[in-house]
C-alpha cells in the first residue's frame, strides 16, 4: 500500500476526529496568554485545519495561517470561508523560509513544533524570529516527552465512527515517534476507501526547547503545563516568549 505524506488525507477528518479535546478552553487559555500585549497581527504556524487561526481572528486579530499541507490548507479555507472568517493562508515551511512579512505574534499550537526534525528546530525558530516584528511575541505548546514516550509510543490509537475508522501504529525511535495512520473512510455508495499515511514526531524537552530559543533571539517568559496545569505531570506545556529588540532582523 503506498504511503502518503502526513495530512493528505488526515486533513478533512483531523478537526472532526478531535472534536473531543477541548478546543474552546484550549484557544482561551492561549488568548489570555496574549492579552498583557499590545498585539493586533498573527502568524498561526503549522495551523492545519486552522481551528485556533479562526479562533485568535474571531477575538479581533488579523490572522495568517501557515502550513506545510496544501491539503490542510484547502479545508481550512474552506472553514474560514463558512464561517465568514477573513483570515489569509499561506502554504510553506518554517524550517526553509520565513513569510513575506512580519507579525506582532506567532503561535505553533498542537504539536507542530513536535514535526519539526531536531536538526531543522533552529532553522525553524530564526524564521519564526525574523517573521516578527521588534519584541514581537512567540505562543507554542507541545506534547510533552511523558506523553509522546509513555502514552503514545508502542501503542495502538483507534477511533471508529459510522463514516470513517481511524487507526495509528505507532512506534517508538530514539528521538520520538513514527505513526503509521490508517483511514477507512465511507463512501456514497456504503463502501470504505483506505488511505495510509505516516507521521513523526519528535520528543523534545523544556530544557532542549529554551536552550534552542535564547540562541535565536528570543526570552522565555513562561512555560506552563497544558491549560495552566503543573507542568511537570501535564501531557503537553506551553511556552511563551519574546523576541529581543535588536536581533534577528
Amino acid at each position: 500500500m503506498e504511503k502518503n505524506a502526513a495530512y493528505a488525507h488526515l486533513a478533512r477528518w483531523f478537526e472532526y476526529l478531535n472534536d473531543d479535546c477541548g478546543y474552546e478552553n484550549w484557544s482561551q487559555y492561549l488568548i489570555l496568554q496574549l492579552k498583557e500585549f499590545a498585539l493586533q497581527t498573527g502568524l498561526d504556524v503549522g495551523c492545519g485545519g486552522g481551528w485556533f487561526t479562526r479562533a485568535f481572528q474571531k477575538m479581533g486579530y488579523q490572522m495568517t495561517g501557515m502550513d506545510i499541507s496544501a491539503e490542510m490548507l484547502n479545508y481550512a479555507q474552506e472553514k474560514a470561508l463558512a464561517e465568514g472568517v477573513r483570515s489569509e493562508y499561506i502554504l510553506g515551511d518554517i524550517a526553509k523560509k520565513k513569510p513575506p512579512k512580519r507579525f506582532d505574534f506567532v503561535t505553533a499550537i498542537n504539536d507542530c513544533i513536535n514535526y519539526i526534525p531536531k536538526e531543522k528546530l533552529n532553522a525553524a525558530l530564526k524564521n519564526i524570529a525574523g517573521a516578527l516584528k521588534k519584541d514581537g511575541v512567540f505562543l507554542f505548546d507541545v506534547s510533552s516527552p511523558r506523553k509522546i514516550r509513555e502514552k503514545i509510543a508502542n501503542t495502538v490509537c483507534a477511533d471508529d465512527r459510522d463514516d470513517v475508522t481511524y487507526l495509528s501504529f505507532n512506534r517508538q525511535e530514539p528521538d520520538g515517534v513514527t505513526m503509521e495512520v490508517t483511514l477507512f473512510v465511507k463512501t456514497d455508495d456504503g463502501n470504505y476507501q483506505r488511505f495510509d499515511e505516516t507521521h513523526r514526531q519528535y520528543v523534545y524537552t523544556e530544557k532542549e526547547l529554551c536552550t534552542a530559543l535564547n540562541a535565536n533571539g528570543f526570552e522565555v517568559l513562561s512555560v506552563t503545563g497544558h491549560l495552566g496545569e503543573d507542568k511537570e505531570n501535564s501531557d503537553r506545556f506551553c511556552v511563551l516568549a519574546q523576541k529581543q529588540g535588536g536581533k534577528h532582523e
